[in-house]
């Protein structure tokens, strides 16, 4: 189970609940998130793809089936292009898959860590927990020079997703301002092997997402 962006795996810990009593589940934090060291390389997708790969490598999972939430769903993707026969099957929810400069520029204007810090203060402290002992503000700007980086040039290309023979299943939720309907249709479209969901009264914020449901779909 992968985590979002700025996030980490204990925001994953209901549903992988859920799971446990049918499946081996497994909770991984990327490098610097949920007080994981940082990397001396900067965040990017390729970064934190390689730290799955190594850790199925160091746990011997044998064609995993790999949960995305938000990045956690790009970061498995990507993981599926480059090493093809690794991962059985994918499930995403709210992977936001289109990038651009715009995009880029008005999602990290929410990522001012001065601008949370005094708006809204009980999500600072809850990222200051999560991400503790690391500084959260770091996470925040590393993760934006990911983002920009994205900006310019999106790690997956349209073209790239018609290459993955992974089984996956798209999961977006009807309530997400973050990723639209449009480029999640488009990817579902460019996949040769994937299942698409809508999911009623589901917003963007795992920790608003009805566990009971996402449980019900990874099932399926």
């Amino acid at each position: 189970m992968l985590h979002g962006a700025i996030g980490a795996s204990c925001q994953l810990k209901t549903i992988a609940g859920l799971l446990a009593s049918d499946y081996d589940v497994h909770l991984l934090n990327f490098p610097g998130h949920g007080g994981e060291a940082f990397p001396e390389e900067a965040f990017s997708i390729p970064l934190f793809s390689t730290s799955v790969h190594h850790y199925i490598q160091k746990h011997q999972l044998k064609h995993p089936v790999i949960f995305g939430y938000s990045m956690g769903g790009y970061v498995a993707m990507h993981l599926a292009k480059q090493h093809p026969q690794l991962i059985r099957k994918i499930i995403t929810l709210g992977t936001k898959f289109h990038w651009d400069e715009t995009i880029a520029n008005r999602e990290t204007k929410m990522l001012n860590p001065e601008t949370i810090a005094a708006k809204v203060p009980v999500f600072a402290a809850g990222l200051e927990a999560i991400h503790a002992p690391n500084n959260w503000r770091e996470v925040l700007q590393r993760t934006t020079d990911m983002l920009l980086a994205m900006g310019q040039s999106n790690p997956l290309q349209p073209e790239d997703y018609k290459t993955i023979q992974t089984p996956v299943l798209i999961m977006l939720g009807d309530r997400d301002k973050m990723v639209t309907l449009e480029e999640t249709v488009n990817t579902y479209k460019n996949l040769p092997n994937a299942h698409l969901a809508v999911l009623p009264d589901t917003p963007h914020p795992i920790e608003q997402v009805n566990a009971e449901m996402i449980n019900w779909f990874i099932r399926q």
